[in-house]
């Protein structure tokens, strides 16, 4: 598989083949949160980094869906800083910027409160834009 992509088409593909390659409960969780983050954003831009990391932008990275034998890891690149009202957020919390998602087999996934959290990362991204290009 190749290890980096840089257009949304060949990066939508390599998301695909890995969800396909998995062919497990790790394979369709992740295809639901994918589902999911574009039902949010329809304007969302699918990235490859990393060695093989999906990963969802929009003015800034959203959130990574990286897989472990174990666990679907969605990682939002600024989780500290939202709002997490459904307590989504169960990994990675001792950190100063990042939240972690960890999604075990069989467990249910909250998509109301998922793309909320989309949502609202966007948002971030957006206002942390726009404080840019006004210095």
């Amino acid at each position: 598989m190749k290890k980096s992509a840089s257009k949304t088409g060949d990066a939508s593909r390599l998301i695909d083949e890995r969800i396909a390659e998995l062919g497990d409960w790790r394979g369709a969780t992740l295809a639901r949160v994918r589902a999911l983050v574009k039902q949010a954003d329809p304007d969302v831009v699918e990235e490859w980094k990393w060695r093989g990391v999906p990963v969802w932008s929009h003015d800034g990275i959203l959130c990574t869906g990286e897989t472990y034998k174990s666990v679907v890891k969605l990682t939002f690149a600024k989780g500290a800083s939202l709002a997490d009202p459904a307590k989504l957020f169960n990994s990675s919390l001792e950190g100063n910027t990042r939240r972690a998602i960890d999604i075990r087999e069989g467990e249910k996934i909250d998509g109301k409160a998922l793309q909320a959290l989309i949502r609202e990362a966007i948002a971030l991204n957006q206002a942390k834009a726009g404080a840019k290009g006004r210095r």
